[in-house]
C-alpha cells in the first residue's frame, strides 16, 4: 500500500439520551460529541473512520500472546524473583487458561468495544448526506474490520456473540444475546469481506497511507477460504491479489525497516509512529527484550524489557542452513549476566529510535509473502503438487537465499509450506491459527506436548533451579479453544461456556 501515516484521533461520541424536567440537566458536556450532530461531514466520517483504525493498535499490541507465545514458536525469559505474571502471561505459555485469566477478558472486550464502534458508524454512515464515493469506501473499510474482528474471534472461541447492529439506545439488550454457530458467523464474515472488496480501492493517494484496499480484503477473503478448506475459493480469491500491483521486497529486511513501512510488499499492516509526542508510537522490542539486556538490544540503558515472547530452541533450529530470514528475524547476541547463557530475542521489530520506549515500528497484518503461501498451498490441496504451487512457495525461499522445492508428493509438498509460513511469518501472530487450521483438536494435543517434552528436557532459557509444576504444559484437546470470560457469562448467563471449562 502506497498510502499515508493515519494519524488517530481521539473522538468520545455521546449516545445516550435522558429525560428531566430540571433544565440544568439538559446541558450537554462540552468535552464529548453528540453523535446525532456528528457523521455530517466529510471530515466527521475520516474521524470517526480514524478512530475505528485507532483500536488496532490496542487489539495487535496484545496478540503475540494469543497467537504466538502458546505455540511452539515462543516462550519466556523465565524470572524467578517475580512471579505475579504467571497467572496472567505464563498461564498461555504453560497452557493453563482459564475463564478468570484476566488476559483473555481483557481481550474479548476490546474486540467487541471496536465491533460496537463499528457498527454504530455504519449504522450513521447508512443515514449521513455525504458523497457517495466517500460513503461506499467508509463502507469498504468498516466491513473489512468487522470481518478481520469476527474472523479472529471464531478463531480464539469458535461460537461468537454476532451484533452487527447498534445498541446505542437499549444497551440492556447487550446482554441478552447468544453465541451463534460458528457457520452463522462464518457467513457474515464472508458477506463482509465479499462487500469490502466491491467497495475498495485497489490504491489510495499519498494522503491516505494505512489503510485497508481491496487487496486486503481479498487476502484475508483467501485466508477465510483456506481456514475453512475451501481451497477452489481460496485460489480463485487470492489469485485476483497477483495483478494488484504487490511484489515482495528484495530484502526480508526491508519488510520490518520503519524506514520503508508500506512497500509493494505490505498489503495490511497496523500503523504506528515514534519520535513523537502524537501518541502514536510502538514498543514491542520493549516487551520482547530479554527482561535483563537493558540497553544491550534496545540501546536504552533505562531500559527494563518484559523478556516476553522469546524464540523457542524448537523455532531457532527450524531454519534452513543458509536462510537468511533467521539472523534478521532472531538475535542470539545476548548472554545473561546471571546465567552466562544466550538469551534469544525476537529482532525483526528492532530498530533505532530517538525518543526511550517509543519506537516506529509498524505492525504487519498481511503481506505478499503470505498471499503467495497461502496461494501454494489451496493449489496445492485443490491440484496437487503443480508447477504453480511450486512457483509460489519457492518465490519466497528465493528471496530467503534457499533452493527451490521439486520433486515431492502432495501430503510432503503440505508440509513444507507449512513450515515455510513458520519461518516466513514468524513472530507476525499467524502460528496459532496455523496449527490450529492444519490439525484436528487431537492432533494438535499430541504435536504440542511433544514440542513441550522437548522443551521442558532443554529449555529455552534457564528456570535456575526452579522446577516445573506438575500442571505445566499439559495440553488438552479442548484447549484448541480459548474459555469465555468468566464474568461475561456472570452479567449474561444466557452464555455457554466452551467444553472442558
Amino acid at each position: 500500500m502506497k498510502n499515508r501515516i493515519i494519524i488517530i484521533l481521539g473522538i468520545s461520541l455521546s449516545f445516550i439520551g435522558y429525560s428531566c424536567k430540571k433544565d440544568f440537566l439538559y446541558k450537554t458536556d462540552p468535552t464529548r460529541i453528540d453523535s446525532d450532530k456528528f457523521y455530517k461531514t466529510e471530515t466527521d466520517i475520516e474521524q470517526a473512520i480514524n478512530g475505528v483504525y485507532g483500536q488496532l493498535q490496542g487489539i495487535v499490541n496484545n496478540q503475540w500472546l494469543f497467537n504466538e507465545l502458546p505455540s511452539d514458536n515462543t516462550t519466556i525469559d523465565f524470572n524467578p524473583g517475580d512471579r505475579g505474571q504467571a497467572p496472567s502471561i505464563e498461564a498461555f505459555e504453560f497452557w493453563q487458561v482459564n475463564g478468570g485469566t484476566g488476559n483473555i477478558a481483557g481481550m474479548y472486550n476490546s474486540y467487541y468495544n471496536a465491533l460496537y464502534n463499528i457498527n454504530n458508524a455504519l449504522a450513521k454512515l447508512d443515514a449521513s448526506t455525504v458523497a457517495d464515493s466517500v460513503k461506499s469506501t467508509s463502507v469498504g473499510q468498516l466491513k473489512f474490520l468487522r470481518g478481520y474482528y469476527y474472523f479472529e474471534l471464531t478463531q480464539y472461541f469458535g461460537d461468537v456473540v454476532l451484533i452487527t447492529d447498534p445498541i446505542l439506545n437499549e444497551p440492556s439488550k447487550a446482554w441478552d444475546y447468544l453465541r451463534e454457530p460458528q457457520e452463522k458467523v462464518y457467513a457474515q464474515i464472508e458477506n463482509d469481506l465479499k462487500e469490502a472488496i466491491s467497495l475498495l480501492p485497489a490504491n489510495y493517494n499519498s494522503a491516505n497511507t494505512g489503510r485497508v484496499t481491496k487487496g486486503a480484503a481479498l487476502t484475508l477473503l483467501g485466508k477465510f477460504y483456506l481456514t475453512k478448506k475451501q481451497y477452489a475459493e481460496a485460489v480463485t480469491t487470492l489469485n485476483q491479489v497477483l495483478s494488484l500491483g504487490y511484489s515482495l521486497l528484495p530484502s526480508y529486511a526491508d519488510v520490518f525497516d520503519p524506514a520503508k513501512k508500506n512497500g509493494v510488499e505490505s498489503i495490511f499492516e497496523v500503523q504506528y509512529q515514534g519520535g513523537n509526542d502524537l501518541g502514536e508510537w510502538s514498543s514491542f522490542i520493549y516487551t520482547f527484550a530479554p527482561r535483563l539486556s537493558e540497553d544491550a538490544v534496545t540501546g536504552w540503558p533505562q531500559s527494563n524489557p518484559g523478556g516476553w515472547n522469546i524464540p523457542t530452541k524448537d523455532m531457532i533450529g527450524a531454519y534452513e542452513e543458509g536462510d537468511l530470514r533467521k539472523s534478521i528475524s532472531i538475535g542470539l547476541d545476548f548472554k545473561s549476566p546471571i546465567t552466562g547463557l544466550v538469551v534469544p530475542y525476537i529482532k525483526k521489530y528492532n530498530h533505532p529510535h530517538t525518543i526511550y520506549g517509543r519506537t516506529d515500528d509498524n505492525w504487519p497484518v498481511l503481506r505478499y509473502s503470505d498471499a503467495l503461501l497461502m496461494l501454494a498451498e489451496a493449489t496445492n490441496e485443490q491440484n496437487g503438487p503443480t508447477a504453480e504451487a511450486y512457483d509460489y512457495v519457492n518465490k519466497v525461499r528465493q528471496r530467503a537465499g534457499l533452493e527451490p522445492l521439486s520433486g515431492l508428493d502432495q501430503s510432503s509438498l503440505r508440509e513444507k509450506i507449512i513450515h515455510e509460513r513458520r519461518v516466513e511469518l514468524a513472530f507476525e501472530n499467524w502460528r496459532w491459527f496455523d496449527l490450529k487450521r492444519t490439525k484436528t483438536p487431537e492432533e494438535l494435543a499430541k504435536f504440542l506436548n511433544a514440542y513441550a517434552a522437548t522443551e521442558k528436557a532443554n529449555p529455552t532459557t534457564s528456570r535456575q533451579g526452579i522446577p516445573y509444576s506438575n500442571s505445566d504444559y499439559i495440553f488438552e484437546p479442548f484447549e484448541a479453544k480459548y474459555p469465555i470470560p468468566s464474568n461475561e457469562i456472570l452479567v449474561n448467563n444466557k452464555l455457554t461456556q466452551n467444553a472442558g471449562y
